[in-house]
């Protein structure tokens, strides 16, 4: 547990009072001084003029060194991309793999770290293997991450896997994940954007040969911006595109046509063209400073210590949610009872003004700082409901 706590951060949001958003895994809300920051960049266009060689670089770094103090790397092991799949794509098109491999994934994992293996299984003949959850049941995420380990063999060429899964939160044991993969030589891909910036992560601690973020849920930032640490694996791959600012020497612009075959150190290499995004950069950043001064060890305790009662009443209505050792605080599936249609459910929270996600046969919740206790009672609220009008 942290020594300090956190209290309720939703001053620092401009989220409707009658909305109850436990919804950041679908997107977060912009704070205040990421959209003020937006805002500055947008200002700082109505005057070229103002915008310097510098300009291209400073904001770049800053996101660069604040991403890296956040997942325990170092500020030359980060590139900037555009989405998770940009940076899936960059671990394909790295990662040498014939058709007597295979490639490991999660039942129903996000289709954009799946799409980009699909290709793979096309163009190169690798197998896919998907891991199925077992059945609903006692220490179902325990018996998934078994399940995992065990389809991890001397032939498998690349384990792609969510931190925690995207639809209900279930946590996978990414040390024994990595040390597995390390094992029979596998190329260890953690896709981080539903975790990394409200769960803990060192990539000292996991070592993943990737880790893949996408800024606008966790790291509360923009849209159409991502993150990504490579490691060593790594080091001296081909980028997707061949843009000037990735080359060694681009910081003077008077020299640009004096054409360089080196890379910019470290994962620049890797970096998407135009990433000196004078509007979007700055978000990122912002966002960033938010989540290292909220720190996600603290940011886990308080969803946890927020919903801890209302999970417990939803159980006792007969609702289905992991054991809180196999899943997350901050993202979490609610399983409707069999005799309750799931769009009673839906119908139910949206009366009470609740924003949540259906991710297969659950409603998804996704508490963060901005949440209190008013936005658990409206979900409490809507679960009575509809259990009421069942049971009718």
């Amino acid at each position: 547990m942290p020594q300090d706590t956190l209290t309720c951060q939703k001053a620092a949001f401009s989220l409707p009072e009658d909305l109850h958003y436990l919804n950041c895994a679908y997107m977060s809300p912009l704070a205040k001084t990421v959209e003020a920051a937006g805002l500055r960049g947008m200002q700082a266009k109505r005057n070229p003029a103002s915008i310097g060689p510098a300009d291209f670089f400073e904001d770049g770094e800053r996101v660069r060194t604040a991403f890296a103090q956040l997942v325990g790397a170092a500020s030359d092991d980060i590139a900037l991309l555009g989405s998770a799949s940009y940076g899936l794509a960059l671990v394909a098109k790295n990662t040498p793999m014939d058709a007597a491999q295979n490639i490991v994934v999660l039942h129903e994992q996000f289709p954009s770290n799946v799409y980009t293996w699909q290709r793979l299984q096309l163009t190169h003949g690798v197998a896919i293997r998907t891991v199925l959850p077992p059945d609903h049941g006692p220490a179902r995420g325990r018996r998934w991450n078994e399940r995992l380990l065990d389809t991890i063999d001397a032939q498998t060429a690349l384990v792609a896997v969510p931190h925690v899964h995207w639809a209900d939160g279930t946590w996978f044991d990414l040390a024994a994940l990595g040390a597995r993969c390390r094992e029979v030589g596998a190329a260890f891909v953690v896709d981080g954007t539903q975790s990394v910036g409200a769960l803990p992560f060192d990539v000292q601690e996991l070592q993943p040969d990737a880790l893949i973020c996408a800024s606008y849920k966790w790291l509360m930032g923009p849209y159409s911006f991502g993150l990504g640490y490579f490691g060593p694996r790594y080091a001296d791959g081909i980028p997707l595109e061949e843009n000037w600012i990735n080359r060694l020497g681009s910081e003077q612009f008077s020299g640009l046509v004096d054409y360089q075959r080196h890379y910019q150190p470290g994962m620049r290499r890797y970096d998407i063209g135009e990433r000196s995004n004078f509007i979007l950069l700055p978000m990122v950043a912002a966002g960033l400073d938010l989540v290292l001064g909220w720190q996600p060890a603290r940011i886990q305790h308080y969803c946890a210590a927020l919903t801890a009662d209302v999970l417990a009443e939803a159980q006792a209505l007969g609702f289905q949610i992991g054991e809180p050792d196999e899943r997350a605080s901050h993202l979490f599936g609610l399983r409707v009872p069999p005799a309750l249609p799931l769009s009673r459910l839906q119908e139910a929270l949206a009366a009470h003004r609740v924003s949540a996600s259906v991710r297969g046969n659950a409603i998804r919740l996704a508490p963060h700082v901005y949440n209190d206790a008013a936005d658990l009672d409206a979900l409490r609220a809507a679960l009575h409901d509809c259990i009421r009008a069942v049971s009718a």
